[in-house]
């Protein structure tokens, strides 16, 4: 039996119902946690000898508007040869801003997720809480199970828009005081909003509405060759050993 499913199976003991979904894949546990029970679960994570999760490595937001969706489908429109000449773009985030998406309303859209570590027993486990509402996002702040959250929910707040509900300073940490819009979030798009130059007559900066046309440039190459083969049987006799 691995440590992974040690973990998994612990979880599923101890927490029950609390644990909305439990995943083993690639030797790491994700669960999904509902956020009425975010702070029970990681206090327990935290304090219990079963898990003693002592340290929060990450917390990071998500974004799962248009999840599974790509613009390229590589086997059909790949060539052998070279890079194509860009197509007009077509995924989130890729439109002019007056065709910017408007009330996009996507259920388990932004989710918070926890990526802790227990030195104790060499654990490391992932934790997925969906926010119940992507009009106006909200989890519990974790900064009273580890106070190192602080910073991260700052980041993902600033960049994703999701609040952390009892956080002691929830403010912009990355971009600046009067930047509209949470620019990791698949509708803000990646032309940006606004240019800034600076205009030599005016003597000043000055912001004006973007002039670049979305396109997407992307490699359309797939390659097969003994390069990727030798380390794909590297990678395989990794993992047989270890």
């Amino acid at each position: 039996m691995t440590d992974s499913t040690i973990l998994a199976d612990r979880l599923r003991a101890r927490f029950g119902s609390q644990v909305q979904n439990c995943t083993e894949r690639l030797g790491e546990v994700t669960i999904e946690i509902a956020p009425v029970d975010l702070l029970a679960v990681a206090k327990a994570l935290r304090d219990s000898e079963d898990f003693a999760f002592e340290q929060l490595v990450d917390l990071c937001g998500v974004d799962y508007l248009g999840y599974g969706q790509s613009e390229w489908e590589t086997s059909e429109r790949a060539t052998g040869t070279g890079y194509s000449r860009g197509v007009e773009g077509e995924g989130p985030g890729r439109f002019d801003w007056d065709g910017r998406p408007r009330e996009v309303d996507v259920p388990r859209r932004f989710a918070a997720v926890l990526h802790l570590l227990s030195l104790r027993h060499n654990w490391r486990l992932r934790v997925r809480v969906f926010c119940p509402d992507a009009g106006l996002p909200v989890v519990p702040s974790v900064t009273s199970i580890w106070i190192g959250a602080g910073w991260f929910e700052r980041e993902a707040f600033d960049l994703f828009g999701i609040v952390f509900d009892g956080h002691p300073d929830l403010r912009r940490i990355l971009t600046d005081y009067g930047f509209v819009g949470h620019a990791f979030r698949k509708d803000f798009p990646l032309i940006g909003n606004v240019e800034v130059r600076y205009d030599p007559e005016q003597r000043r900066v000055v912001y004006e509405p973007v002039s670049i046309a979305p396109r997407v440039l992307v490699p359309r190459v797939v390659r097969h060759d003994a390069r990727y083969d030798q380390a794909a049987a590297e990678s395989a006799d990794h993992w047989r050993q270890n």
